[in-house]
């Protein structure tokens, strides 16, 4: 089904009184409308959020008393263990509350399980070894555990003490310990969009505010805090939790820090992703250089090196770790490109698997740790909720991961299948689950019914939302520049998509990359010239010269910085012949 673009209506009295009031361009005023900000005085509050206006950490829930138990443990000289997920929101989260602690004079470690061999969240096996090894310490979780009622009740039945840090769903019955949760049952926290970094980072502050005069941090801590924000944007990002409220506050004056405070692991970790000279960073810097590097680690089963890139001081061990987990990532790519081409050829040979409402792929020789990712572009290519499952290597028991689309619930309709599972966990759009070899087959009808029963695909659901129709004329560096005082951009708060029409090439398209599998073009649009790219779409090379004189165009605009040069750079989202194109539009915001 080819995608309908939308176009957002515009108020142009509302437009032009925005970008009056405002000062601004009238390209960045009718984006703020098409957003649904319709005055001045609403535009100025959205750009311009402070840190003043995240919400005091005692009010999230069960800050306050684990805040006190985790500082009544740093004074009882008791030692304090950080059990991480191995995500990257878990890393930084771990690695944020490490920092804060060991400042504040606790003997503390960490602990991440081994993606492949131990599997989310807590376990009573790790849990049996941390209680050998230390009766008496606190055991924080960043990340996980708020649906581990089984492991939680065999902590206590240890006598190990629990403090749970999460955001994910949690099961039917609380843990029985302490809870750190936006949404715990009876609270009302403001905000229940925070991820696992930017609940440990609640704590932290939590803590150093008690550690100070009970209200505010010392100047040491503040400082701490103000530095452990960057470490909250990158997981903020990485989990794709929705860019609004104290997430966007969080990313955008986190990214300023990341370029202000280095830590000796962030420098080396900017240095391999090729961020590290540039005068700014963005979301985009972090979603694609950072992120994957430090994800690579825990895909691979190496999270708890991620750590301690994350926490060292000594600069050569930085950049060891770093140019390591550099080459993990590099490994990963090659094993993901692998994967992705083997679900393609097996959607191929079961062409009834297309007609069904979702998709469940298996394979013995894929890797665990990768097929979340595969499973994402799965879900591009055929527009369906897609489970991926690597089979084990006797394939009696594998590991699955799935990605939602079009607003389906993962999880309700794993649960709705569970008794084909082994175990299952997650949120709506994307879950891990454990499954019996035999039962393979058995899921994937039971699955693929619950979605074709509970969900519909319209075409709505394949809509591209356009911000605004323009001229390649009013994409002047600075009104591109203007553009990303919206940011920082990601779920929840889009990069603003813009469409042109009668566009034509100024030269014939060339295919770029590694196993030429993006386009670069020049686009001409009355008179002037602006370079293209399409990300993994070579394909279309062909069939944009068929398309005839003229082709219309949906892209995104963005500063191309290379060699202390900068230039104005489409990133194609779709394209159309010119007559294919039906504006639809709809009032804002769009």
């Amino acid at each position: 089904m080819p995608k309908q673009w939308r176009f957002a209506l515009h108020d142009q009295g509302r437009v032009r009184q925005v970008s009056s009031e405002l000062r601004v361009s009238p390209l960045l005023a009718e984006v703020l409308v098409a957003r649904g900000y319709e005055s001045a005085d609403e535009a100025r509050e959205f750009l311009s959020g402070s840190l003043m206006d995240l919400h005091d950490p005692t009010s999230l829930p069960g800050v306050l008393p684990a805040a006190e138990k985790v500082v009544e443990a740093i004074q009882s000289k008791r030692r304090v263990t950080i059990y991480g997920d191995y995500d990257v929101d878990g890393v930084t989260g771990t690695s944020l509350l490490w920092y804060c602690l060991r400042l504040a004079g606790a003997e503390v470690d960490y602990y991440i399980p081994h993606r492949l061999e131990e599997g989310y969240g807590l376990n009573c096996q790790a849990l049996k070894q941390l209680h050998e090894d230390d009766p008496n310490q606190l055991l924080i979780t960043v990340d996980c555990g708020i649906a581990s009622v089984a492991e939680a009740a065999y902590a206590k039945e240890l006598g190990l003490d629990l403090i749970i840090t999460d955001h994910h769903h949690m099961a039917d019955q609380l843990p029985d310990a302490l809870c750190v949760h936006p949404r715990l049952p009876g609270t009302e926290y403001p905000f229940g969009d925070l991820c696992g970094a930017g609940v440990a980072f609640k704590l932290a502050w939590g803590i150093c505010q008690l550690l100070g005069d009970g209200k505010k941090a010392s100047p040491r801590m503040r400082e701490f805090l103000i530095g452990a924000v960057g470490l909250a944007a990158i997981g903020t990002v990485a989990d794709v939790v929705p860019l609004k409220g104290e997430n966007r506050i969080l990313v955008r004056y986190g990214l300023q820090s990341l370029v202000n405070k280095n830590t000796p692991g962030l420098k080396a970790l900017m240095k391999v992703a090729g961020c590290l000279d540039s005068p700014t960073l963005d979301s985009e810097d972090i979603a694609f250089g950072l992120a994957p590097r430090l994800n690579a680690a825990g895909r691979l089963g190496q999270a708890r090196l991620a750590v301690e890139l994350l926490t060292t001081e000594n600069e050569e061990r930085a950049k060891a770790l770093a140019a390591y987990v550099d080459e993990l990532n590099k490994n990963r790519q090659t094993v993901e490109r692998r994967i992705f081409k083997q679900a393609k050829e097996m959607v191929a040979a079961h062409p009834e698997w297309e007609e069904q409402a979702a998709l469940v792929l298996s394979h013995p020789e894929w890797h665990a740790g990768v097929i979340g990712i595969v499973a994402s572009r799965v879900v591009e290519r055929f527009n369906k909720p897609t489970i991926m499952i690597a089979m084990n290597a006797d394939e009696s028991v594998g590991q699955g991961s799935g990605r939602s689309f079009a607003g389906y619930d993962l999880h309700v309709g794993l649960s709705a299948c569970s008794e084909y599972l082994i175990g299952f966990g997650g949120h709506s759009a994307a879950a891990g689950l454990k499954i019996e070899a035999e039962k393979v087959d058995d899921f994937r009808d039971a699955f693929c019914q619950q979605v074709a029963e509970n969900h519909e695909v319209s075409a709505k659901d394949l809509e591209i939302k356009v911000d605004a129709e323009v001229r390649f004329a009013d994409l002047s560096h600075r009104a591109v520049i203007e553009i990303d005082k919206l940011g920082p951009f990601g779920q929840g708060n889009r990069r603003p998509v813009f469409a042109a029409s009668n566009v034509s090439l100024a030269e014939p398209p060339r295919k770029m990359g590694g196993g030429e599998r993006h386009l670069s073009l020049r686009l001409k649009h009355y008179n002037k010239i602006l370079r293209a790219v399409a990300f993994g779409q070579a394909d279309w090379a062909d069939e944009i010269v068929e398309a005839g004189d003229t082709i219309s165009v949906c892209f995104t605009a963005n500063i191309n910085r290379f060699n202390g040069y900068e230039s104005v750079e489409l990133k194609l989202i779709d394209w159309q012949p010119a007559k294919a194109v039906t504006p639809e539009r709809e009032p804002s915001p769009a």
